[in-house]
């Protein structure tokens, strides 16, 4: 068995993004854009750190592109797909796609100027009973990568669950009957015992409904401070959803996520040997030294970094895990 982890880097370019108007993108066309983006480039960065440059003066097209030697193929929208070895980094059971120059990692002014915020994402398909391990990796990297080690504000979402309907009152009630709710507590336990710890100062949920939330709050120790909804199938908050909230006060949060932000056929096509895949995978029998075997994702982990006296994002991006089975 091989655990892979992706990750997207900083996808805020050319510095900090002013907050004015919500994103235009959902987090899965985000997400799975910003992977291929950082794809490309770790295979164009490490590629030409491994081939020799040359200025045209030694009868060469002056390039400093990459040599044969490194290339394996097209790649996404056209480039060059240098050697997997180059870009990714193997570590124990575990392989980097792309490999993580952590030399950067960490926040530019104090911690005190920044609230934290991630977002967790359970996948279908993984064991639930390994989601305690799911929750210490996404942490780790999340904490490594902004050089913190505490978050201010944990949403966990369960798969699923969605508020769909023709009105917001059948949305609630059609979402009653959704996702696993004895997984969903035990999961939450997981999550109540690194609050206690210091490790994650609040925690939230998403797409709970009013009966699901009621049942929820029933059976766990700690109360969620905020429960982040999509309407996109429903226009209005349904009441008796903002009426529970307003009693046990919790906050009530819009958001445009995909809860199944990385389904399995996507992270292949992300990986595998067609024209918008890593060339990771070799599932086609074109690269002998390509990993092979059945693909499943487990988690996937958005972080954000906010700059609260300046009202700008300074950091976010993704990280996700997966589990290859030869």
């Amino acid at each position: 068995m091989t655990r892979i982890v992706l990750s997207t880097g900083n996808i805020i370019s050319g510095g900090p993004c002013i907050i004015r108007k919500p994103g235009i993108f959902r987090s899965n066309l985000e997400f799975t854009n910003s992977l291929r983006s950082n794809f490309v480039a770790a295979q164009e960065d490490y590629s030409a750190a491994a081939s020799p440059t040359t200025n045209g003066t030694d009868g060469t097209d002056g390039t400093n592109g990459h040599s044969d030697e490194h290339v394996n193929g097209n790649g996404i929208n056209g480039h060059h797909r240098s050697a997997t070895e180059l870009w990714t980094e193997k570590d124990g059971d575990v392989i980097y796609i792309p490999r993580i120059d952590w030399s950067g990692a960490g926040l530019q002014e104090e911690r005190s100027q920044y609230e934290i915020t991630v977002k967790l994402f359970f996948l279908p398909h993984a064991p639930v009973e390994q989601r305690a391990s799911y929750i210490e990796e996404a942490l780790r990297l999340v904490k490594k990568e902004l050089g913190v080690s505490v978050i201010d504000l944990l949403i966990a979402s369960f798969p699923g669950i969605s508020f769909e309907g023709d009105c917001e009152w059948e949305a609630d009630k059609l979402n009653a009957k959704m996702g696993s709710e004895a997984d969903e507590v035990a999961t939450w336990a997981a999550l109540e015992t690194l609050h206690e710890q210091g490790t994650i100062q609040r925690l939230g949920i998403a797409e709970f409904g009013s009966q699901k939330l009621e049942r929820f709050l029933s059976q766990i120790k700690i109360m969620p401070e905020v429960d982040q909804i999509n309407l996109k199938n429903c226009c209005n908050v349904p009441p008796p959803l903002a009426q529970l909230a307003k009693e046990k006060g919790i906050e009530l949060l819009t958001h445009s996520d995909c809860t199944d932000i990385l389904p399995s056929g996507t992270l292949r096509e992300l990986l595998g040997t067609g024209q918008l895949g890593a060339g990771v995978l070799s599932d086609d029998g074109s690269d002998k030294n390509g990993l092979k075997g059945d693909l499943t994702p487990q988690w996937v982990v958005k972080y954000t970094s906010f700059v609260k006296d300046r009202g700008v994002i300074e950091n976010k991006g993704y990280f996700a895990g997966a589990e290859l089975l030869a």
